[in-house]
This record gives structure tokens, sequence and C-alpha cells, in this order.
């Protein structure tokens, strides 16, 4: 099973897209979008994505990317 890394379409759009097309290209990854994830005053206020049900928040897409990474690694799934 792989760790589960969802991105608001709205987020996206406010600058976690480059994000979501790096985190796309790996394997080991199941990156999903979704119209809303019910977090719209966080949405506006920064980047992040849901990762195996926990926020991860960032200032920049590379930044996000590196945050969702160590917290895969800090949180194993077994």
């Amino acid at each position: 099973m792989n760790p589960m890394v969802e991105f608001c379409i709205s987020n996206l759009a406010n600058g976690s897209q480059e994000a979501f097309e790096i985190l796309e290209q790996d394997s080991n990854l199941d990156v999903l979008e979704y119209g809303c994830l019910s977090y719209c005053s966080l949405c506006s206020e920064t980047l992040f994505a849901i990762v195996n049900g926990e926020v991860v928040e960032a200032n920049t897409p590379s930044e996000l990317v590196a945050n969702i990474y160590q917290f895969i690694e800090d949180n194993p799934l077994f």
C-alpha cells in the first residue's frame, strides 16, 4: 500500500500545482486531486496536502514536497 497524498484543486490553483506534478511522478505514492477537501481557511492561507489523513503544510511548492517526504519517512504506514 502506497502513501496517499491528496490535493485540493483550489490549492493547486493557489500554488501547489508544482508540488503535485513532482509527487505525481513518484510511483511509490498515490497522488490524487479533489474539488474540495473542506480545509477552506487553510487552503486560502498556505500550500498544503493531506498525507495519509494528516495535513502537511508549506510556504513554497518545493518546501511542500520536502515536508511530504519527511512526513512519510517519520510516519511509516506499517
